[in-house]
């Protein structure tokens, strides 16, 4: 029998300095069975980093030719394309044909790194690319912070993020391992 996604409601408050955006999103969020509280955290906060008024999340695991977060235009064409975790040079290539701007956010630490350093190559020729690491000691803080009814602030100032849930208080330094051009 398939497990259900557990649902968690979220309450996020945005406070980007570095962009001049500052708003309060109210999201549910399906966490699939198989999807960690370490990679729903990384969502959310991928999610405050490139927050927009059109930006959603999408099917995410359960949908091969979707990202996890995604920004469309008025008319439909997608603009941003965010993805978690390690996606193949295939996947990156198609991502890049598809969307104006594509964002990868690996996490897990020494598996990331090897991930990277196979594809780091490969991945200069697309220009529409970012790829921005967190580390494993600031990812697995984040999974502790996670429950299915959060009021979770985030705080962007010079590239730093500060992320909030009640009196917990965590520092993360995103290491951009590559921008886009």
């Amino acid at each position: 029998m398939a497990q259900n996604a557990t649902i968690y409601k979220v309450e996020l408050s945005v406070s980007d300095m570095d962009r001049h955006y500052y708003e309060t999103h109210k999201l549910t969020v399906a966490k699939h069975p198989s999807e960690t509280d370490e990679r729903l955290m990384v969502r959310l906060v991928a999610f405050a980093l490139n927050a927009h008024e059109n930006l959603e999340m999408t099917k995410g695991l359960s949908t091969d030719d979707e990202p996890d977060i995604w920004q469309k235009s008025l008319s439909g064409e997608l603009d941003v394309w965010v993805a978690l975790g390690l996606p193949s040079e295939k996947v990156m290539r198609q991502s890049c044909s598809k969307a104006v701007k594509v964002i990868v956010y690996p996490y897990g630490g020494r598996t990331a790194e090897i991930w990277w350093d196979k594809i780091k190559n490969t991945a200069t020729r697309f220009d529409n690319l970012q790829v921005i690491n967190f580390s494993a000691s600031d990812t697995g803080a984040l999974a502790q912070l996670a429950s299915r009814g959060m009021k979770l602030n985030v705080n962007i100032q010079d590239g730093e993020v500060m992320v909030s849930v009640g009196d917990s208080v965590l520092y993360l330094t995103p290491l951009k391992w590559k921008t886009a051009a």
